[in-house]
């Protein structure tokens, strides 16, 4: 039996780590942008921003005051598990009051503030059954400044690639430096309206500058890259050669009536961290 406990611990320790540490994949990919970076204030704008990681780490306090919505991905193998969503609501109530994190989750209609970053629904929690062994929990902390900037659209089946791509670039190049760029871009395509975004936000996982193993998604993934980076909208919106870090796609089969494409953006901070539980 993996108690409750053990999950809020774990949950606890996910998002300290995630709120604190930023993956080495997007710290390098943030070190390679300024490599390349001519422009003066975008070299100034990456700089601060991996001395800003550095600190974090330094001082184990937050890399952003915006600690984000938490999001939970679960798969779940053959273990028993003692009140998964309270072990982990539980463990998100130990975040806020000891990392500490800013509690951000309020009622959409009155504002008023939970203070527990726990509310009806949140955390939303995505559950996968798997044939193994253990259960695995990621958490995703969702800032807004990015979110704020998500879009869906339903296409239609005859807009094809191309159009895929075309609404893509729109919706990034849309947001300009809303979103805190370089950003990741997590992309859904297929699947049904809901299903497309939460395929966005999981791309989101995804280590960055690795390609889709399948060859068109892959071409479609750099395609994307080139033209937004195109765009010169740089760092923080004010100019530079690296608007996003990377492209991210993740796919479902669909209607056959529909093409749902979900475009999920992800500021400089792509902040997640994953372990994995032994029913021992």
């Amino acid at each position: 039996m993996i108690t409750k406990d053990a999950i809020k611990e774990t949950v606890y320790e996910l998002y300290r780590q995630a709120v604190i540490v930023l993956g080495d994949d997007v710290k390098k990919s943030l070190e390679d942008a300024l490599k390349i970076e001519e422009h003066e204030l975008a070299r100034l704008n990456i700089e601060a921003i991996l001395k800003n990681i550095e600190l974090a780490e330094e001082k184990g306090i937050p890399m952003c005051q915006d600690t984000g919505l938490p999001v939970i991905f679960v798969k779940l193998g053959n273990v028993e598990v003692e009140n998964l969503r309270e072990g982990i609501e539980e463990g998100i109530k130990k975040a806020t009051t000891d990392i500490p994190i800013r509690p951000n989750i309020v009622d959409p209609l009155t504002r008023e503030n939970t203070n527990i970053n726990v509310g009806d629904y949140i955390p939303p929690i995505d559950i996968e059954l798997i044939d193994e062994d253990y259960i695995e929990i990621t958490i995703l902390p969702k800032g807004f400044g990015s979110e704020n900037n998500n879009a869906m659209k339903m296409a239609l089946p005859a807009e094809g690639i191309e159009g895929i791509k075309e609404f893509v670039v729109e919706s990034v190049l849309k947001a300009k430096g809303k979103p805190c760029p370089p950003t990741v871009v997590g992309v859904g395509i297929g699947g049904t309206s809901d299903l497309c975004l939460k395929l966005g936000k999981k791309a989101l996982l995804g280590k960055i500058g690795e390609r889709n193993p399948d060859p068109q998604i892959a071409k479609l993934e750099e395609e994307i890259i080139e033209e937004i980076n195109a765009s010169g909208i740089g760092p923080m919106g004010l100019g530079g050669k690296t608007t996003t870090l990377d492209v991210k796609i993740l796919k479902a089969h669909t209607h056959t009536a529909g093409l749902p494409v979900g475009v999920c953006i992800q500021c400089w901070a792509d902040r997640h961290a994953t372990t994995r539980i032994c029913d021992e």
